[in-house]
């Protein structure tokens, strides 16, 4: 964390799962009230702010892990704003720090990247299998993102389909257990809640495809 007090550090990684955590309760709360899988507006806003203050958090953690899952989902994130309607009314200001923030950070690092890598691949604290477990549970969870950009880029509109929900599962497992390792409270809290509700999403989504199966749809 190198000079940076602890408080300040799990103070931006906390804010930016509340952030996650939020999205992932009004996206649960929206689909029991319309009792199918949703994908709000709010989502994808709330996973726009929780991505950028991770991506800080991963930093001044040296955690090379975190940083990778933020870089490879946030314009997924933005894309999804976009596909909302959502982006169009924003303020061209905020548009270009939207787009402009992960570029400058990505030069930042690569301007000390003999630092950042020593300190993220040659940490006394991280073996290196640590760090590569931790990736692969990071690349795994934001491929549901890739996926449901895919996904959404069929259907012509912003949807959180069953795949979706079920590689969050698989990635999630795999973080909690990294957090473990690394007894890091943020992202143990922050992946433990999210099972709970890619669970129930999944059973609303077979609940929706019963019903139309029984009405013959």
């Amino acid at each position: 964390m190198h000079g940076v007090s602890h408080w300040i550090v799990y103070l931006v990684g906390f804010a930016a799962q509340f952030f996650f955590a939020g999205r992932t309760i009004f996206q649960w709360i929206d689909s029991e009230r319309k009792h199918e899988v949703t994908s709000p507006a709010a989502y994808w806003g709330l996973s726009v702010t929780g991505a950028f203050l991770m991506f800080i958090y991963g930093v001044m953690r040296d955690d090379f892990s975190i940083v990778l899952g933020q870089m490879i989902s946030y314009f997924v994130y933005l894309w999804n704003l976009d596909a909302k309607g959502v982006w169009k009314q924003l303020n061209i200001v905020l548009k270009e720090i939207l787009l402009l923030t992960p570029v400058v950070a990505v030069f930042l690092l690569l301007d000390n990247s003999g630092k950042v890598i020593g300190n993220m691949f040659h940490n006394e604290s991280i073996p290196v299998w640590l760090v590569v477990f931790g990736s692969a549970g990071q690349v795994i969870f934001t491929l549901r993102f890739v996926y449901q950009w895919f996904y959404s880029q069929h259907h012509h509109e912003s949807m959180l389909p069953r795949g979706f929900w079920i590689i969050s599962l698989i990635g999630s497992g795999v973080i909690i257990s990294y957090g473990l390792f690394r007894r890091d409270p943020v992202l143990i809290l922050g992946q433990s809640f999210g099972f709970i509700v890619y669970v129930r999403n999944l059973m609303i989504g077979f609940r929706k495809k019963e019903k139309h199966e029984q009405a013959g749809v």
